[in-house]
């Protein structure tokens, strides 16, 4: 299938000084976390990850808790589709102006009325919804079939950078994800308020 590709790069991952006995464990959990989103530095989604340690030195970053950075290389698998690529996918549901589809089992696609074979006609058969063709009465699109279309124009919803991971000219922005990426994996804990 079009749109998969394999994106290498240099990144540099900043571990917690706790997990300094288990850097390839903590490495491992950040290039999880990029996993199965869209991310704007590989224009694309990443679907799968390999890496190795550039060097067994890390770099200390200053501040109030000493985060280290560790060079990594990285093998990324990256789901990138384009306009006029050819994709698979599962239709998942259909209606009289649209088919939908799930490609990769993870990635939504929607294709239109305008853009579906004008021999494919919208019939309701045994109470379910499904496009005929009218030139092979036996080809029949339904919930469950897998289906071949050109992707026409795709659509890209950035995450928020919460993670702490970054390309290694990308320093300035990472130090202030490190505030964030801390403030987000500690639980809040209640405080009892007493009246006055």
């Amino acid at each position: 299938m079009e749109g998969l590709s394999v994106a290498k790069a240099d990144l540099t991952v900043y571990v917690h000084p706790s997990k300094a006995n288990k850097v390839d464990q903590a490495v491992r959990r950040q290039l999880s976390s990029l996993l199965f989103t869209y991310n704007e530095l590989f224009d694309g989604v990443i679907l799968a990850h390999e890496f190795n340690f550039k060097s067994k030195h890390a770099k200390i970053l200053p501040g109030l808790i000493p985060y280290f950075g560790v060079n990594v290389k990285a093998k990324l698998l990256v789901f990138s589709p384009r306009p006029d690529m050819l994709l698979e996918g599962k239709v998942v549901k259909l209606g009289k102006e649209s088919i939908h589809v799930i490609v990769l089992g993870f990635c939504s696609a929607a294709i239109m009325m305008e853009d579906i074979r004008q021999e494919f006609k919208y019939k309701i058969k045994g109470g379910f919804g499904t496009f005929v063709s009218l030139a092979h009465k036996r080809h029949v699109i339904k919930a469950g079939s897998m289906i071949r279309f050109l992707v026409k124009r795709s659509i890209k919803r950035p995450r928020g950078s919460d993670f702490v991971m970054g390309l290694q000219d990308q320093h300035s922005r990472l130090f202030d994800n490190i505030d964030q990426s801390q403030n987000l994996s500690r639980p809040h804990k209640a405080r009892k308020r007493t009246a006055e």
